[in-house]
């Protein structure tokens, strides 16, 4: 055997063996595996510590800004949520802030343009009125707010409280529903009835105390909320 076919032996074998292996590659069958993941269980995106800009019809008309924000674009009923808080800023057509809301969790049903914010809402108006409810629902497109639980809103004059109500996107015209009381604002006192009124329609019933706050149990999956008041 002479000296150069010793030295093509070696890279032969190597050839041989190589050829072997990926021969054997292609006898393994390949395994696929599925996943079965549902569009309402699992978030399409999730963000941290987020402060965002928010067009609408190619304007700049919120600033968004929360801990986390879980966006579900592939569920039955696309939404967004913030199941640890929001803090919301609506600017006007000259970027002036119109009001201010803040919430311990809310749900934005993106294909509706309708929000529903849960647990101590605070809305406060450009003139400096502030809204407190458990539950508040606010639709973009019709431009109103709304709600039928306990309201209670505190002006410069007077404070008003009852169940049920339905605004301007403003905050600056507003009706409630079924009143209890209204009060003068320096006479007014969670859980005492005051010794004057300056509305005829507090007499028929004393205000019940605010009551205590609380958070509401954040739900698994968003129900479709009601339609507004008409």
């Amino acid at each position: 055997m002479t000296l150069r076919t010793m030295r093509v032996l070696p890279a032969a074998a190597c050839l041989m063996i190589l050829a072997g292996a990926m021969g054997a590659c292609k006898e393994e069958k390949t395994a696929t595996v599925s996943l079965d993941v549902k569009g309402d269980s699992v978030p399409t995106m999730t963000t941290h510590a987020v402060t965002s800009l928010i067009s609408d019809s190619g304007q700049i008309r919120y600033r968004i800004t929360t801990d986390n924000w879980l966006v579900y674009d592939e569920a039955q009923v696309p939404m967004w949520r913030f199941p640890d808080g929001l803090y919301l800023e609506k600017f006007d057509k000259d970027f002036a802030i119109d009001a201010t809301v803040q919430c311990d969790s809310a749900v934005y049903f993106s294909q509706r343009g309708l929000w529903r914010l849960d647990g101590n809402v605070n809305i406060l108006n450009t003139i400096g009125e502030k809204f407190l409810s458990q539950q508040v629902f606010w639709d973009q497109r019709l431009n109103k707010v709304y709600s039928d639980s306990f309201i209670h809103i505190e002006r410069a004059d007077r404070t008003i409280e009852g169940y049920g109500f339905e605004s301007n996107d403003k905050m600056t015209r507003y009706r409630i529903t079924n009143p209890t009381g209204i009060f003068p604002a320096s006479d007014f006192n969670p859980g005492r009835e005051p010794d004057e009124r300056t509305d005829s329609a507090a007499d028929s019933a004393a205000a019940p105390a605010l009551p205590p706050v609380k958070t509401l149990p954040r739900p698994k999956k968003p129900d479709l909320p009601p339609k507004p008041m008409k």
